[in-house]
């Protein structure tokens, strides 16, 4: 994984790739305030720095992690979704075991985290975070809730389009990858200067989930197929700097 972070950068020099946004992308505005203004510090001893992090295996993770509708006492509000698909790498080939975490706002569109100040309904039964382990053939499977769109005050009107961000940990803590999947026909995403910083259509639309009738279930919920490239041609769009 730490080679697929590397190769959207190095494989043109210092030149990120086309489907790749420059750090500072002026529309969103955060971006000129936080990006990297130096080059990156070589780390003298990693195995050192992996010990410290936290490790995952399989008896860490339970059915119950995947399921962000059961993880309270009561049913979270909101359209209850089913989210799945594969993790591949850039030949097409499942990843195995790979550790998949998602977060995510609410159906109002509040994040349960206390420096989200949205004056929208928290829900006391949706936390908005899971996490699975990929099957043999690359698989990963979330049920969860649809969340809102919010208000981001990044300009006049300011709003962000429904969407779950997903992490990927690789084999350690220090090869994290982080995405975002957004959902097919949002009217929201013409004014998004975050998606829209990734440039390259094709780039833009594999970061769509596409809305899949044989993943839903009847009287219970909507299914949602996303896939994740690693890297490639094809692959999905990383954010950098996380």
């Amino acid at each position: 994984m730490t080679e697929t972070r590397q190769h959207a950068r190095t494989q043109a020099g210092d030149r990120p790739l086309p489907h790749h946004p420059t750090r500072n992308y002026p529309p969103y505005r955060s971006s000129l305030l936080r990006h990297p203004k130096r080059a990156l510090i070589a780390v003298r001893d990693p195995e050192a720095i992996e010990l410290t992090g936290p490790a995952f295996g399989v008896t860490d993770v339970t059915d119950l992690d995947a399921d962000l509708t059961r993880q309270h006492h009561g049913e979270p509000l909101g359209e209850r979704i089913t989210v799945s698909g594969r993790v591949l790498d850039r030949q097409g080939r499942p990843v195995r075991g790979q550790l998949v975490e998602i977060w995510q706002a609410n159906a109002s569109g509040r994040y349960a985290h206390q420096r989200d100040q949205h004056p929208a309904p928290l829900d006391p039964n949706f936390t908005g975070v899971g996490r699975c382990l990929t099957d043999d053939q690359g698989h990963y499977r979330f049920t969860t809730i649809k969340p809102g769109a919010y208000p981001w005050r990044n300009h006049r009107n300011a709003w962000r389009p429904a969407h779950i961000h997903f992490s990927l940990f690789g084999t350690a803590f220090t090869q994290r990858l982080v995405t975002q999947m957004y959902f097919p026909g949002d009217p929201l995403f013409r004014y998004d200067p975050i998606l829209n910083s990734v440039t390259d259509e094709s780039a833009r639309q594999r970061l769509v989930a596409g809305y899949d009738h044989d993943l839903s279930s009847p009287e219970w919920a909507l299914g949602y197929q996303w896939d994740i490239v690693l890297d490639g041609p094809a692959a999905t769009w990383i954010e950098e700097g996380r």
